[in-house]
């Protein structure tokens, strides 16, 4: 007697369209993918996960995907080949997102970030409130915008890692060929004080990056960047992975929560120098 295959939703010939949430997963994967790749740096993408490492420190920039679950009695070895990927390679932590709860993977040397909420805007929500005045939002075009988008992100979150800034640590120049990704500078006069990224694949408009400098915030500068990355692509659903911070002014503007991530780092062991 043959036994009928009954689908779990994650083999690797089964559409990226199958569900909402294996779309983001593969729009996740890309974007992490895209700094690496601007910069020739090494990617890896199998049929349950995804990585990509700069080979420095890039803040959650050296990531890796899972694009299924990790196997319930042999967690270890795909665990091992997201380790053994960034083990031995350069500098910088390794980032692990997982949209399933995971193990405990301290006795490996990971560290738990959190649980972030995925959230969910589909098309036809209510409309995105206007731009401020005093805020200017520019797309961003060339490096120079580049260079303002990348310094807002650096400051903003901050990544202390990769302070002092230095051009170039978050995403190469070559990246702006891409048109899957749109970046977004606020300005206060000539100065950028916010910024936002919209990353466009497998079907989803996400929310992969954006943030208000400190001194700039409580002014309505987050949501104005947002409404501009809605009126981007109002057709397709708006997704992202926001802090517990952005969830609230994010719900204000409908977008919905559908679940939590899990979210890992890990520095990677030192290399013995002869």
């Amino acid at each position: 007697m043959t036994t009928e295959h009954l689908t779990d939703g994650w083999e690797p010939d089964l559409p990226v369209s199958d569900t909402l949430l294996r779309r983001f997963l593969f729009n996740l994967a890309a974007f992490n993918e895209l700094p690496a790749v601007a910069a020739g740096a090494r990617v890896l993408r199998r049929h349950d996960l995804a990585a990509a490492d700069l080979g420095r420190p890039a803040a959650m920039h050296n990531a890796a995907t899972l694009l299924r679950p990790l196997p319930h009695d042999r967690a270890g070895e795909t665990l091992e080949v997201v380790e053994g990927f960034y083990d031995g390679h350069g500098s910088g932590e390794a980032y692990l997102w997982s949209a399933w709860p995971t193990p405990d993977l301290r006795q490996r040397g990971w560290v738990l970030e959190g649980h972030p909420p995925l959230l969910l805007r589909p098309p036809g929500g209510p409309p995105p409130p206007p731009v401020p005045p005093g805020l200017r939002a520019e797309r961003v075009t060339g490096v120079e915008g580049l260079r303002d988008w990348e310094r807002v992100a650096v400051d903003g979150f901050p990544y202390r890692e990769l302070q002092p800034y230095r051009p170039g640590v978050l995403l190469d120049e070559r990246a702006l060929a891409d048109e899957r990704v749109r970046l977004w500078v606020g300005y206060e006069g000539d100065r950028p004080v916010c910024m936002g990224t919209l990353f466009v694949d497998a079907g989803v408009a996400a929310f992969s990056l954006g943030v208000t400098l400190p001194e700039a915030r409580r002014r309505g500068y987050w949501a104005a960047m947002a409404g501009v990355r809605l009126l981007e692509e109002p057709d397709l659903p708006a997704v992202g992975i926001f802090s517990d911070m952005s969830r609230p002014p994010a719900e204000a503007l409908g977008f919905l929560p559908l679940l939590r991530f899990t979210l890992w780092h890990r520095p990677r062991p030192a290399t013995a120098t002869s």
